[in-house]
């Protein structure tokens, strides 16, 4: 636990931190997604893409947060996460592999690509691999499927408030062709099976959970923790699940940003279109960030220059030298 003296400087620097990363220029942020409208240009942006929060969350359970911390968004890719996590749990490593590589795919998210030598979608955090590891996700039927998805967000998150946001799944429903073209080509090839609506469906109902930065940064948190909840205790994934999840994370979580994402910030994260990132650091805490203007990439702008900040600040890069990664009991008190 945080002391007194301590929390009140964990609390300036983040807001040190949000104040130095508030200002955006329009010409820095290259689109915003609307959902059923897609991608616009940032010139047509609305009010609630200046909306800005940071989150952090330790194993030890302490969550800070600042500016638009309580806003609810769309989880969006970031789902893909707890997707497949729970069908590797369902199934196991060997299974799933079989369905869903573990390869950057060099591609946009949302590219019609596919690991021929192995006839599967190249990874789980792109939308095809996604649409294999919804499907897998056991269940009676979609609405079995859809409450357990549910209940792993929630166990995550802490929190039984997370639910489907019909409007978003709505809008997402009817701008739905790219991901139907991609699901009945998979089902054409034999790398999916059954329905193939029912399984669209499902994936835009997870993409379509609301979450606030807090409770992110809590799920973020819970993933560094073993797969335990911080706050609650709750054992969300088997830890042998976790080192798989962070693995692919690590390698494919930043759509073809990952790549350099690795090499600059070098922690396990995934971003999502609604203007998400969270971030794992193993055994210490996870990080959340909100900001809906998005880069080339497709990626937060705010996001990615916060956590490339802070992993250079504290050392949180996978790869750091002793030194760099002392910084973070240093520069968390202060």
């Amino acid at each position: 636990m945080l002391t007194p003296e301590i929390d009140e400087r964990v609390d300036t620097r983040l807001q040190e931190l949000y104040e130095r990363h508030r200002d955006v220029a329009r010409s820095e942020i290259a689109t915003f997604y609307e959902p059923g409208r897609g991608y616009r240009p940032a010139a047509q942006a609305t009010a609630v893409q200046d909306r800005f929060a940071i989150a952090l969350a330790t194993v030890d359970g302490e969550l800070k947060s600042v500016g638009d911390d309580t806003f609810a968004f769309a989880l969006q890719s970031v789902s893909k996460v707890f997707a497949y996590g729970l069908a590797l749990e369902d199934h196991g490593r060997e299974h799933v592999l079989a369905h869903v590589g573990v390869e950057p795919s060099g591609d946009a998210f949302h590219s019609i690509v596919f690991d021929e030598r192995h006839n599967r979608p190249y990874n789980p955090m792109v939308n095809a691999g996604a649409l294999v590891t919804t499907a897998l996700v056991r269940g009676a039927d979609p609405v079995d499927k859809l409450e357990r998805i549910l209940g792993s967000l929630r166990a995550y998150a802490g929190s039984d408030g997370l639910e489907v946001d019909a409007p978003t799944l709505e809008g997402e429903l009817r701008s739905a062709d790219h991901n139907r073209a991609t699901a009945y080509l998979m089902r054409a090839e034999g790398m999916i099976e059954g329905d193939v609506e029912a399984t669209l469906a499902l994936y835009l109902s997870q993409c379509a959970v609301r979450v606030t930065c807090r409770q992110l940064a809590v799920m973020a948190a819970t993933l560094a923790n073993g797969g335990a909840n911080p706050v609650t205790g709750q054992q969300c994934l088997p830890r042998h699940r976790v080192r798989d999840v962070l693995s692919v994370m690590y390698t494919c979580g930043m759509y073809d940003f990952a790549g350099q994402w690795a090499y600059e910030v070098g922690v396990p994260a995934k971003s999502g279109v609604s203007g998400a990132i969270l971030c794992v650091i193993p055994g210490k805490m996870g990080i959340a960030v909100f900001s809906p203007g998005l880069d080339a990439y497709g990626n937060s702008v705010r996001g990615v220059r916060v956590c490339r900040e802070m992993s250079s600040r504290l050392g949180l890069h996978v790869f750091a030298t002793a030194d760099e990664d002392a910084m973070l009991g240093e520069g968390a008190a202060g």
